[in-house]
């Protein structure tokens, strides 16, 4: 009787240390090449981060292939498809108004200090209005500014976007390029090329980083640059709800402290270092132009009504708009010191 009970300890015991010990898998998924910095540089990182945060309790496999197209990834993670994804919010019109206040023209050259700003405001102010109750927000963030990019047409004129059939990433980028002029072909960016090569498009609104990325340059050749960017993408990371909710609170912690802002820095600072190795990369094949005080002006002026709207629209997701500018660029201001 001592020995059988000694040996059923044993076993107990055995069997508390392997579950108290259990390894839990996160499954990715991806639908980027894999040698865009956001996936090789933030996602591919953001994984080994909370491998090394949770000494290895935690690990995390990256799907080989994507589960669904860009616009469902945050269904992907919110259903359980996968455990954790990332995308563009404005891939879902109409789905999302707290993006507005991070996809503002002019907002500055630093997506390190905007999306830091962002995650901020978002923890502050923006989560209070439910958008993303049904998934754990690992990440909110913005890529650096957008500038235009065209395949011909006189880069000095306020009017030199009149016309020009441009791809858009949806959200606020559409209206942007609608009240210019132009003609807004809306598509995820790793269809650009595809878009560009066959005319669809005579041209894109697009960081630095993305024209070198998507191999668009030899499709190109004019560039005007926007100080503070003619506008911004906001950008997400989430995980299953369910999932996060399995994890012990030990576990969430760990993950927390490489997440969050630190993610969103992160991202960030890829961004800033991708959109300066993009411009490198561009020289003597795309004709870089500063656009002009005059087109400043003119475009100013033609979206101000636009961008009191997007303020306006924030209020809609149950939060004061006009609070959550505010605060948004008052942690601007404090991120790009």
């Amino acid at each position: 009787m001592n020995k059988a009970l000694l040996t059923l300890t044993a076993m107990a015991a055995i069997g508390f240390a392997s579950s108290a010990f259990a390894e839990t898998k996160l499954t990715i998924s991806n639908w980027l090449p894999p040698t865009h910095p956001l996936f090789s540089e933030v996602i591919v990182k953001m994984a080994e981060n909370i491998t090394e945060a949770t000494s290895g309790e935690v690990t995390t496999t990256i799907l080989p292939a994507p589960l669904g197209p860009p616009p469902a990834q945050f269904d992907i993670a919110a259903n359980g498809v996968a455990d954790i994804t990332f995308g563009v919010q404005g891939y879902n019109a109409g789905r999302f108004k707290t993006t507005n206040l991070a996809e503002l023209p002019f907002l500055g050259d630093s997506a390190e200090a905007i999306s830091v700003a962002y995650w901020n405001t978002y923890e502050k102010m923006l989560k209070n209005a439910g958008e993303y109750d049904n998934v754990k927000v690992l990440a909110v963030f913005t890529h650096g500014p957008g500038e235009i990019f065209l395949k011909k047409g006189d880069v000095a004129s306020p009017d030199v976007l009149k016309g020009q059939k441009l791809r858009v990433g949806g959200g606020f980028v559409h209206k942007v390029a609608t009240i210019l002029g132009a003609v807004p072909v809306e598509g995820p960016s790793s269809k650009a090329y595809e878009l560009l090569s066959q005319g669809v498009a005579d041209g894109i609104l697009f960081p630095f980083e993305s024209v070198n990325a998507f191999k668009l340059t030899p499709e190109l050749s004019e560039a005007i640059t926007i100080p503070g960017g003619l506008y911004n993408t906001s950008f997400f990371i989430v995980m299953n709800k369910a999932k996060w909710e399995s994890l012990t609170p030990k576990q969430q912690g760990e993950i927390d402290s490489v997440t969050g802002e630190a993610l969103a820095r992160l991202a960030g600072q890829m961004w800033d270092r991708a959109d300066a190795m993009g411009l490198e990369a561009m020289k003597d094949k795309i004709a870089v132009s500063a656009a002009t005080d005059e087109q400043l002006a003119a475009w100013r002026e033609a979206l101000q009504p636009a961008v009191d709207a997007q303020i306006a629209e924030v209020t809609k997701s149950g939060i004061d708009g006009k609070a959550a500018h505010a605060l948004f660029m008052s942690e601007l201001a404090a991120a790009s010191k």
